[in-house]
């Protein structure tokens, strides 16, 4: 699929602008990627900054991110194409493709965890850093996706189950390392390594040349940066953010995706380009051909967690794959209802408004401003009001 070549937006285009410059020159980010699609045409597209402060690169449009959580939308619609093959089914328990993995309850009960409620994070997994640093997590030293370089997936399935489910499966919602299970589930259930079930079935298709599992070329690589005072600092082999007690930070290892040892996080392994995860956004907001069927399209645009609440997340539910606004006002956001958004903690953000045609990507090099700092608001609220 490609989108209807370049157009800039007279309306939009500065608007854009002066909240990216203002960005770069508050020191708030290093780079960046963005890009806005309306109605399929791209309307706004701009590299910008460095793609590596230290070696002087700039920031290209090709520049490859470590994708982090973008990672989550495309094994679900992996997964989501297994169920159309009928290699899989919602309702399977995960035990069918991994028979070792039984976490239990603290009170020692053993729930079925389903596959659909991996896919919805309401497994009763969690992710470590939003726990306290001495929780059952950190004690089994479980990866959250983003680290420990050459861990196998047998050895972090062990370390998960050896922790006890935080709830009942179907009875809360809480972010997890659900989809990392997933992955490890659907590469038993097809019989092929993630990384194939991927490239098979959307990067493939898609002709997204520059995405996947596999190490990237370093020399488009964009660098790893964190917040801080005067300006972001680089991660290192190991970095792990400062969090407010009892919590621990989130622990980034960027070069975990350079060891072919290290299994590949269905929730956080991936790396590629703006350009190639706008194309991805773009087919599922036309309807998924060729890699999805209309109507489990709009069911991951549905509501998957019926009466369930999603912390910290007023006016928000969610589908498969992805948040969905369901308030705008409650949300404290100009989406229209039924808008699809998510981000990565390497510094991305991204939505999806399909009732005003908009598909936006963007991807910085700074943890955490790039997710869900100042850049991410000011850019909603630039492309809002340009639209007006």
């Amino acid at each position: 699929m490609t989108l209807v070549p370049f157009a800039a937006d007279p309306v939009l285009s500065p608007r854009i602008d002066a909240v990216v410059d203002r960005a770069l020159a508050e020191k708030r980010i290093v780079g960046t990627v963005v890009l806005v699609a309306r109605d399929g045409r791209l309307v706004y597209r701009r590299a910008a900054g460095l793609a590596d402060r230290e070696a002087g690169r700039a920031m290209r449009e090709d520049s490859v991110f470590l994708y982090a959580s973008l990672t989550k939308p495309m094994v679900t619609v992996a997964a989501l194409r297994l169920v159309e093959e009928g290699r899989i089914a919602l309702a399977d328990p995960v035990t069918k493709y991994l028979p070792d993995f039984r976490p239990k309850l603290a009170d020692g009960g053993e729930p079925v965890i389903t596959i659909h409620h991996l896919l919805t994070h309401t497994a009763g997994l969690i992710y470590g850093f939003t726990e306290p640093a001495d929780g059952p997590y950190h004690r089994a030293g479980v990866s959250d996706g983003l680290d420990a370089p050459g861990r196998s997936f047998a050895e972090n399935l062990r370390r998960i189950a050896s922790a006890p489910l935080a709830f009942a499966p179907g009875s809360a919602w809480a972010y997890s390392v659900a989809l990392d299970v997933l992955g490890a589930a659907l590469e038993q259930a097809a019989g092929e390594s993630l990384a194939e079930i991927v490239q098979s079935r959307i990067t493939g298709p898609l002709g997204l040349k520059d995405t996947g599992f596999a190490p990237p070329d370093r020399s488009r690589l964009a660098a790893a940066y964190a917040d801080d005072a005067p300006e972001p600092v680089r991660m290192g082999e190991h970095y792990i953010t400062p969090a407010p007690r009892p919590f621990a930070g989130l622990s980034y290892a960027p070069g975990r995706i350079f060891d072919p040892a290290s299994y590949p996080s269905g929730g956080a392994g991936m790396a590629g380009t703006a350009g190639d995860f706008l194309v991805f956004l773009e087919t599922l907001r036309r309807g998924g051909a060729p890699i999805l069927k209309p109507e489990t399209v709009k069911a991951m645009a549905t509501s998957q967690i019926p009466g369930l609440a999603m912390p910290d997340s007023p006016g928000t539910t969610f589908g498969y794959g992805f948040a969905l606004v369901a308030d705008p006002a409650a949300a404290g956001v100009p989406m229209t209802a039924g808008t699809w958004r998510w981000g990565g903690v390497y510094g991305h953000s991204w939505f999806v408004d399909p009732a005003k045609g908009l598909a936006v990507v963007g991807l910085t090099n700074t943890a955490l401003e790039g997710m869900k700092g100042e850049f991410v608001t000011d850019l909603r609220a630039a492309i809002y009001a340009g639209l007006e």
